[in-house]
């Protein structure tokens, strides 16, 4: 399936470090693109020595670089050394994308900015991802993904007002970068089929995350309500949140009227679809509390799996809440292959298993086409050094 995929024979030269970077081309490589990752010698990629087992982070293959790295392969290049330079410049020569996320101008005084790698390559793409964009007052301030959380104002509006601010419980603007970069590259290989010509990319964090935040950024824009912590409530709509079963929390989005008044008779209240409390979806949001109450009281007489089957069926939108150890488990995710098995690097005793990315294509999952790279383990290939591979120690 590899040679079928949209993005076979393109490669790209990825110069990114830990997650929004990264994450950009590992889709890439899902959809066929050879990703070669150009490293620091000796270190790497930072992400190598980022993950809770303390003997992989010391292999150089630490699992937040193993998440995200499968399929790529390695070089060590040093951009301050002349012979490197000199690889470095033949490489992207050959490239159709460049990748990097330092901060604003560091690659531009490495001698790379974006006329010297354009005149090296008129055809290259090349996708620069930072926390602020190229331009700006704030373009050269550091960011990390929490910081973006925090000026964006994801942070104010996640939690409850006794709770907030609070940071959502993974990287989102990092994912949400990276995705956008993806997007942005394809579009731009795309349209280089019709010009002939690359173009300059910049992706911004914090402007792809107020993006991203959609209605809690549109109602203020548009209406001048801003948006307020709600904890596990959704503003747009009541019913809707989470709530208690028998045996534990269960989510329910009863957003249309036909689902409330399915959720009322399912529940054996057919009345609360009739009173003046509830009748309509604005009524219902200005009720919220106490029609939450009814509901949480009716939920008691079954468990949450029970609930999410009986609703789910009759097209009340439910389901469980789960840990990531137990959604990680479902069969739906099985049935898709969203997951797959690799060869462990350096470690024939163990397996890896890594994510997909939830997109089936001609009917069959994106799978990585190999195990995440060791540190330079492509050296000989674009550069004739050594290949590391024969001297790292299984962790």
């Amino acid at each position: 399936m590899d040679d079928d995929r949209p993005l076979h024979g393109v490669r790209v030269l990825d110069l990114t470090n830990v997650l929004a970077g990264p994450y950009c081309s590992y889709q890439l490589m899902l959809f066929g693109a050879e990703i070669v990752k150009i490293e620091r010698p000796g270190t790497g990629d930072l992400a190598r020595s980022l993950g809770p087992e303390p003997g992989l982070n010391r292999a150089a293959l630490g699992a937040s670089f193993l998440a995200q790295n499968a399929g790529k392969k390695s070089v060590e290049l040093d951009l301050k050394d002349p012979a490197d330079r000199s690889v470095f410049e033949d490489l992207v020569r050959d490239a159709d994308v460049l990748l990097e996320n330092f901060r604003a101008g560091v690659l531009s005084r490495l001698g790379y900015g974006w006329e010297v790698l354009h005149e090296l390559n008129p055809r290259l793409i090349y996708c620069a991802i930072s926390g602020f964009g190229q331009s700006g007052p704030m373009r050269h301030a550091p960011a990390y993904d929490q910081i973006i959380q925090g000026l964006s104002g994801m942070m104010s509006v996640t939690g409850t007002p006794g709770t907030a601010p609070l940071r959502v419980g993974f990287p989102v603007s990092d994912t949400i970068g990276g995705l956008a970069a993806a997007m942005s590259i394809a579009a731009a290989l795309a349209g280089r089929t019709r010009t002939g010509t690359g173009v300059c990319l910049d992706v911004s964090m914090l402007e792809t995350s107020l993006s991203a935040m959609g209605w809690a950024v549109s109602n203020y824009l548009v209406s001048g309500v801003p948006p307020e912590p709600m904890g596990d409530q959704n503003a747009t709509a009541a019913p809707s949140g989470t709530f208690q079963a028998a045996d534990g929390p269960l989510n329910i989005a009863a957003n249309r009227q036909e689902q409330f008044e399915t959720l009322c008779r399912l529940l054996d209240r057919p009345e609360l679809a009739a009173d003046v409390r509830f009748a309509d979806r604005e009524a219902r949001k200005q009720n919220r509390s106490a029609l939450n109450a009814e509901i949480d009281t009716a939920l008691q007489r079954r468990t949450a799996l029970e609930w999410e089957g009986l609703l789910a069926a009759a097209g009340v939108p439910a389901a469980r809440i789960l840990t990531v150890t137990q959604a990680v488990e479902l069969e739906q995710l099985e049935q898709r292959e969203f997951f797959t098995d690799l060869a462990f690097p350096a470690d024939p005793e163990r397996t890896l298993r890594v994510s997909g990315n939830g997109v089936l294509f001609n009917g069959a999952a994106l799978r990585p086409s190999g195990p995440p790279p060791l540190l330079g383990e492509h050296n000989a290939e674009f550069t004739g050094d050594r290949d590391p591979s024969e001297e790292v120690a299984a962790p």
